[in-house]
C-alpha cells in the first residue's frame, strides 16, 4: 500500500524527512485494525519527494503544500469514519514533522483505490479475496 509524500524541501524538519513514512505507516496500521499483522505491515511502503519551494502549488499559487497520497486496494478503509481516522492522523503527523509555522490547512491527504484485482506486488495482482486471505494468515503468523 504505497504511501507517497510530496513536500516542499525544507517544510519538513530533517528528523521528520526520516520519520513520517514510519508514522504514517503505523498510523495506516492502526486504523486498519491490523496492528501485529505481519503480511499487512510488509505491504505498506512509499516515498516521500522534496521538491523547490517553488515547484508546489495551490489555487495556481506558490504555496509550500505537504500532500500525503495513500494507494490501497479499495476494501482498504472501507468506511467513511476510517478515512476520515487515516486524513485526521496523517494531518496530526505532518503537523509533529514539520517546521514552525506550517499551517495545517496547507496539508492535504488523498486516499486512492485500486478496484478488486488491481493492486499488486512482485506480479502478482491480488483480488480482495487473495488479500483477505493472506491477511487473515498474517494475523495467524
Amino acid at each position: 500500500m504505497p504511501i507517497t509524500v510530496t513536500a516542499p524541501r525544507d517544510v519538513l524538519t530533517a528528523a521528520g524527512e526520516r520519520a513520517i513514512l514510519p508514522q504514517l505507516t503505523d498510523a495506516l496500521i492502526e486504523v486498519s485494525g491490523l496492528k501485529g499483522n505481519a503480511f499487512f505491515a510488509s505491504v505498506v511502503g512509499g516515498s516521500v519527494h522534496l521538491l523547490a519551494p517553488e515547484n508546489i502549488y495551490a489555487g495556481g499559487e506558490n504555496r509550500p503544500l505537504v500532500m500525503v497520497e495513500l494507494k490501497l486496494p479499495h476494501l482498504g478503509l472501507g468506511t467513511i469514519e476510517a478515512r476520515a481516522a487515516f486524513v485526521a492522523a496523517a494531518t496530526d503527523i505532518v503537523d509533529a514533522l514539520t517546521v514552525p509555522g506550517h499551517r495545517r490547512e496547507d496539508t492535504w491527504v488523498n486516499i486512492l483505490n485500486a478496484p478488486d484485482g488491481a493492486w499488486g506486488i512482485g506480479g502478482r495482482a491480488y483480488t480482495d479475496a487473495d488479500l483477505v486471505a493472506a491477511i487473515t494468515a498474517g494475523a495467524e503468523a
